[in-house]
């Protein structure tokens, strides 16, 4: 089959073969020259955008654009694997390979003779199978995990790992005594006006909260996600009361964005 005939091929079964063959198409001269011209390190901000915008669509629950936006992480993947390819390094059909004997490799118990049953066991199990693949069991434990993610999300995964060997307070009732303490040093720190104390302090503050997220099993991605949506939309809600009062944003007093803003919060 031509690159012609693969990129239009109608066939279900065909059509990731389909997907590689048109982004292979796009990099191939006489092509797109956008697409041309990316490299690895290029398309990482577009990964990231793809990722959480794939997200968003799975927490607000919109199932048609999750299709979309899945296809559209699917294909960042693909043009990774074409680069790559491109290069010498590997194929899709390497990466494909790769995750499906690290599946069956890391469920002993669905694929070998493991007995393990409980969610628990199974990710005490991958754990330490992750750990002798990596050659890890002489390496700090919490080496190498989360690298790469966004602070927040690392935190939690940090805390995670940590309590799977005990580290790890016995009752949220210690997570919230911390969150006082870590507020009181974060206190004495502004009254003493230590600016890198300050900063120090916010930090210790913030992964507390991570903390008390994780023993209520809440991603605190997800929640700082939602105050984000309901601190933008009570703003609108204030524009929106400024603007019928006749005011504007760069216009109206701090006392009057502050009336509308609890006005919006009702």
């Amino acid at each position: 089959m031509t690159d012609a005939e693969m990129t239009n091929s109608p066939d279900a079964e065909q059509q990731l073969v389909r997907l590689r063959a048109i982004m292979h198409r796009l990099r191939a001269p006489g092509g797109c020259p956008w697409d041309a011209e990316q490299t690895h390190a290029s398309l990482v901000p577009n990964l990231i955008e793809e990722a959480y915008e794939t997200v968003d669509t799975i927490q607000r629950g919109d199932f048609e654009h999750l299709k979309e936006e899945l296809g559209d992480l699917l294909l960042q993947v693909v043009f990774h694997s074409e680069l790559a390819a491109e290069a010498g390094h590997f194929t899709l059909d390497d990466v494909a390979r790769g995750i499906s004997e690290k599946l069956v490799r890391r469920h002993p118990h669905v694929f070998g003779d493991s007995n393990v049953a409980s969610t628990d066991a199974v990710l005490r199990q991958w754990d330490e199978i992750k750990r002798a693949e990596k050659g890890a069991e002489e390496k700090p434990f919490l080496h190498d995990v989360g690298k790469g993610l966004p602070a927040l999300l690392r935190a939690a995964k940090l805390q995670k790992k940590a309590a799977k060997v005990g580290f790890d307070w016995p009752t949220e009732t210690g997570v919230l005594a911390k969150i006082r303490e870590e507020l009181l040093e974060l206190q004495a720190a502004m009254d003493e006006q230590n600016i890198a104390a300050v900063a120090e302090e916010m930090g210790d503050l913030l992964f507390s909260v991570v903390n008390l997220a994780r023993f209520r099993n809440i991603d605190p991605e997800v929640l700082m996600a939602a105050a984000n949506t309901k601190f933008e939309n009570r703003f609108g809600k204030m524009e929106a009361l400024l603007k019928a009062a006749g005011l504007t944003l760069g216009a109206a007093t701090p006392c009057q964005m502050e009336d509308a803003w609890e006005t919006a919060k009702t």
